[in-house]
């Protein structure tokens, strides 16, 4: 499918445009400028108040003033380097206009004397009398008409001034065609939204602040119009995975029965309705895209399984997947005396299993005989056939991009895909990072979870920490003791921790303290957790490498020192760790005084709360949504209007559109699906246009 021609003069180089050679055009791409089109979405982000005034008596000095002036008698410097003084009259006032380094004949073409001018900069006060220094414009009284009376300013970059900004701006508007409208109709009456190329013209001509603001009509159609296109390619991609045939699994439940009766408490009412929800996409001809989406100990683990069993029930298999062994081997432990209950084998397979035992293994998968696999991506190899694999749970969303999910699929069967992420989302991110995919949340703790008390306490009250820690190694508790997050230097940081290590092995005993860090060969590292998960280890030392997931009943404490360089969602996962048995657990926040505003806050948010969701929602608010998941790997998309914290309930609302679009007109072959190929173009979505053009 080729680019349509109507947006060809957008696509072309910049040098095509007003005032722009080969040097400023490599100027440009410091603001991420190519193309004309760019400059269409470069919008202002402020503006300056050019309205004319007849004086600047009664102006609020210092400021910005228009006025017209008659020129008066030049006054050269006095001195090398000193200031070129020319006299200027408006209606009710003498003042100056003052120049440094200015040549005195450039001076007298552009001021004469006895002529009259419109100037506009910014005037202060010198020795009581108004001056002018070096006015952003000065113009011909019949060129007045060319100065907006609110000037947009444009971000800036090396080699770009603010003038050609505007003005190739202004030649990049000029190209942009009348295009038909991809909005719902019903969406632009009820906003009051203008179409593409008005709210273009608007966006860059603002008439006031208000202009400016997210909350303008003009700038929210062109928001609207990012997020749409971004929700057009992720329900393109569901809707290609979804139409992979899927086998249609139903479950008998005798099997969800044997393992419910077996265990001590019942599902959480989020359980029971994510099962619902899972059990019924299973059963259609539809492939599963879906994600599940918990806090931490919210009890994912028990409704993957019951989801797997659906798989077994069908007459199946199913595998878990995740992303390192220590987790592959936790989930196995995990699922085990569940499975047996259910009266179901399940295997593990990683990397480390060779030779006769993996083949037989392998055999015995692709006989059937395995009902349920756990394993790391050793899954994916070419050699690990299954007889009817129709479940794959894969837990840890965010080592797998949509990309990894469409590989997943693409391994041959139709499988139904279930992802797991312990990392609560705002919703108008999970729509951005998730919107290819459905969403079951659990938001309830299962019973029986007891509260995590939180504490904040100082740095120079280390020694009072280490005694309390003492005290509880001896009545035979275990403990997590995270080191700082030194500089953005592995070094310093495995520094801090080997220091630490050795100051609480002369504190606690030699064989009672474990160290693990991102520096450890990986074989190093899982003996090291092994022995402090089978409690060989009373405190384990670790830089903030601790696996998410990572899972010791007997673990009650959770020591974070330097607390206040950690983000408030690292802080919530780290404490997870804690709170998983029958005992109380503590965690202990340490920070060194005096903190900044937003440590302060962070600390305090997550003393006052274990809600995942509430502590994401604080975190977003704070940070922003590309520092929130961390825009490189998160697939999260660069939008130039949009903005995810201010706009997140048009988010909502694209998605909703998007999918209802999609509905109607799987092919984008009708006059709205049409119009919507050219939005897609114009915002650079290949992915999307790639999976229209297979479609």
């Amino acid at each position: 499918m080729s680019r349509p021609e109507v947006l060809f003069p957008l696509f072309a180089a910049l040098e095509t445009l007003d005032g722009i050679g080969p040097k400023s055009a490599r100027a440009f791409e410091g603001l991420d400028v190519t193309r004309p089109k760019d400059l269409l979405f470069l919008l202002p982000y402020a503006g300056v108040d050019r309205r004319r005034r007849d004086s600047v008596q009664g102006a609020a000095f210092p400021t910005t003033v228009t006025v017209e002036v008659t020129i008066g008698a030049h006054s050269p410097p006095r001195r090398k380097g000193g200031p070129y003084r020319i006299a200027v009259r408006d209606a009710r006032l003498d003042w100056s206009v003052v120049f440094f380094h200015a040549k005195g004949d450039y001076l007298e073409r552009l001021l004469p004397p006895g002529q009259r001018r419109l100037l506009s900069g910014k005037v202060e006060t010198f020795d009581g009398i108004p001056q002018m220094v070096h006015p952003d414009h000065v113009l011909l009284p019949h060129e007045a008409g060319t100065l907006p009376p609110y000037e947009p300013v444009y971000p800036l970059t090396a080699g770009v001034t603010l003038k050609l900004v505007q003005k190739a701006v202004q030649s990049a508007l000029a190209r942009a065609p009348e295009l038909p409208e991809w909005i719902d109709p019903g969406l632009i009456a009820r906003e009051g939204w203008p179409d593409w190329r008005a709210a273009l013209a608007r966006a860059h001509a603002p008439a006031d602040a208000a202009g400016l603001a997210a909350t303008d009509p003009a700038r929210q159609r062109l928001a609207y119009d990012e997020l749409f296109a971004h929700q057009l390619t992720l329900s393109l991609a569901r809707q290609s995975m979804r139409r992979g045939k899927g086998g249609e699994s139903h479950g008998t439940g005798v099997l969800q029965g044997r393992v419910l009766q077996s265990l001590p408490y019942r599902p959480t009412a989020a359980q029971t309705r994510a099962i619902a929800e899972i059990s019924a996409d299973m059963a259609t001809p539809l492939r599963m895209n879906r994600l599940l989406q918990g806090d931490v100990g919210a009890g994912k683990t028990l409704v993957a399984l019951l989801a797997l069993l659906v798989a077994v029930e069908a007459g199946g298999q199913g595998v878990m997947m995740a992303p390192t062994e220590i987790l592959a081997r936790q989930h196995h432990e995990g699922l085990a005396p569940l499975a047996e209950a259910a009266g179901v084998r399940l295997e593990i397979l990683t990397g480390r299993d060779k030779g006769a035992e993996r083949a037989a293994r392998l055999r015995d998968l692709a006989e059937g005989k395995i009902q349920l696999l756990v394993g790391t991506h050793a899954v994916f190899q070419k050699d690990v056939e299954f007889r009817d694999l129709r479940l794959a749970v894969i837990d840890e969303q965010h080592r797998f991009g949509v990309a990894q999910r469409m590989e997943l699929g693409a391994k041959g069967q139709a499988v139904d895909v279930l992802v797991m992420t312990a990392t609560p989302i705002p919703r108008s991110l999970a729509l951005a990072t998730y919107g290819d995919m459905d969403v079951s949340v659990l938001d309830e703790k299962p019973a029986g979870r007891k509260p995590i008390r939180t504490a904040l306490v100082t740095v120079p009250r280390m020694d009072e920490v280490v005694g309390h820690l003492r005290r509880a190694v001896e009545e035979g508790r275990q403990a997590y003791w995270v080191c700082p997050l030194v500089e953005e230097s592995e070094v310093i940081d495995l520094a801090s921790a080997v220091e630490r290590f050795q100051s609480l092995r002369a504190a606690l005993g030699e064989g009672r303290v474990g160290l693990v860090h991102g520096q450890m060969p990986p074989a190093e590292k899982d003996a090291a957790m092994a022995r402090f998960v089978a409690g060989e280890t009373a405190v384990l030392v670790a830089t903030s490498v601790i696996e998410v997931g990572v899972n010791v009943p007997n673990a009650t404490i959770m020591v974070i020192e330097r607390a206040e360089t950690f983000g408030l969602a690292q802080l919530h996962q780290l404490r997870g760790r804690v709170g998983r048995g029958e005992a109380e657990s503590t965690c202990l926040l340490m920070y060194q005084p005096p903190l900044n505003e937003g440590a302060a806050r962070r600390l305090k948010v997550l003393r006052d709360t274990e809600d995942g969701f509430r502590i994401a929602e604080e975190d977003l608010a704070m940070r922003g949504a590309g520092d929130l998941i961390g825009t490189a790997q998160s697939g999260l998309p660069k939008f130039r209007v949009a903005d995810l914290e201010r706009q997140s309930a048009l988010m909502a609302v694209a998605q909703s559109d998007a999918r209802a679009l999609l509905a109607a007109d799987p092919a984008l072959e009708g006059p709205r699906g049409r119009a919507a190929r050219l939005l897609l173009w114009l915002l650079d979505q290949d992915r999307a246009i790639r999976l229209i053009s297979v479609g």
